[in-house]
């Protein structure tokens, strides 16, 4: 992990982007399926490149890349002056609930980054809502969700046990683990994981015009 210091002071709300390092074939593997490798990388790097380029410097909150494989936190595709930490071993909970027990206090909310339509007045609605709520939730229409925000305090709550993970029962599980929490919903969002989707995705996030932070890595 990233040194604790290196994340204190500043803006006492967390952004968490999980992220995989955009390597063909190791990323969108359904939508692979449906519209090949190098189309399912390229979608997967520009809207990586976009989600990030509108949240991460935004003052209202910090902004953490947790990536995946660990080792792939050297790697040139980051943001410059991004802060970054390895995600660990473990399945998608394992991987979700580390990141939230080791934050330094404050409310917290993490997005995946296949979403092209996350913005930075979407996590900034989903923050107020966590004034007074435990959890909040933006949905996908496929069961599952693009975003998950917990206030963690006074405590941070265990919520991904026993979720069936990229399945119609994803939200419904971890909801599960909520019972007695207060919980909000924002924004229903699709999802991007078949050909189906990319299609009707038309134009929306196929272009990226990066800024002076990026490095290009094609």
């Amino acid at each position: 992990m990233t040194e604790l210091g290196k994340l204190e002071g500043g803006p006492r709300r967390w952004l968490v982007v999980m992220a995989r390092e955009p390597r063909c074939g190791a990323v969108k593997t359904r939508l692979a399926r449906d519209i090949g490798a190098v189309a399912a990388t390229g979608f997967y790097r520009t809207t990586f490149t976009n989600v990030s380029r509108r949240l991460a410097r935004d003052p209202r909150w910090r902004t953490i890349i947790a990536v995946s494989p660990d080792m792939a936190a050297v790697s040139p595709v980051w943001p410059r002056g991004a802060a970054l930490i390895p995600q660990g071993p473990g399945d998608l909970g394992a991987r979700l609930q580390r990141v939230l027990d080791w934050l330094p206090p404050g409310p917290a909310i993490i997005i995946g980054t296949d979403i092209p339509e996350i913005s930075a007045s979407r996590i900034s609605a989903a923050f107020r809502l966590l004034h007074g709520h435990d959890a909040v939730f933006g949905p996908c229409d496929d069961g599952g969700y693009w975003m998950v925000g917990l206030r963690r305090s006074p405590r941070v709550r265990a919520i991904f046990g026993n979720v069936r993970w990229s399945s119609a029962h994803t939200l419904a599980d971890t909801l599960a683990n909520l019972k007695g929490a207060r919980v909000a919903m924002t924004h229903s969002l699709a999802d991007v994981d078949d050909g189906m989707s990319y299609r009707r995705l038309g134009k929306a996030g196929a272009r990226v015009i990066l800024p002076a932070m990026w490095r290009e890595n094609t």
